[in-house]
């Protein structure tokens, strides 16, 4: 089992630059794929990037290609989401999560993924 802890939010002007952490407890961290969603008020949760088990390998939802950038350091258990050049429709809470089977086909649905964590704000100001 991994638990998950986000950090990393607040508030920023549009045009600004955030990074977000995500910290996992257990020792198979490195065997999970992991992925990032948002979720804003009264629409449903949006996968935003996901990088595989190794770190190999990297994907974006189009909107966040080119300012957004996934990473993890597997020897300290923790994944990073850099978020650049952000906009106010990048408002949203940030939740980071854990597949134990990551599939190429499926990295962009939340049902994929077995582990959330509780997620941290981000508000973008214009």
């Amino acid at each position: 089992q991994v638990q998950l802890v986000e950090s990393g939010g607040g508030l920023v002007q549009a045009g600004g630059s955030l990074r977000l952490s995500c910290a996992a407890s257990g020792r198979t961290f490195s065997s999970y794929g992991m992925g990032w969603f948002r979720q804003a008020p009264g629409k449903e949760r949006e996968f935003v990037a996901t990088i595989t088990w190794s770190g190999g390998r990297t994907y974006y939802a189009d909107s966040m290609k080119g300012r957004f950038t996934i990473s993890r350091d597997n020897a300290k258990n923790t994944m990073y989401l850099q978020m650049n050049s952000l906009k106010s429709e990048d408002t949203a809470v940030y939740y980071c999560a854990a597949a134990r089977d990551w599939y190429s086909d499926g990295f962009d649905d939340p049902r994929s993924y077995d582990y959330w964590g509780q997620g941290t704000q981000v508000t973008v100001s214009s």
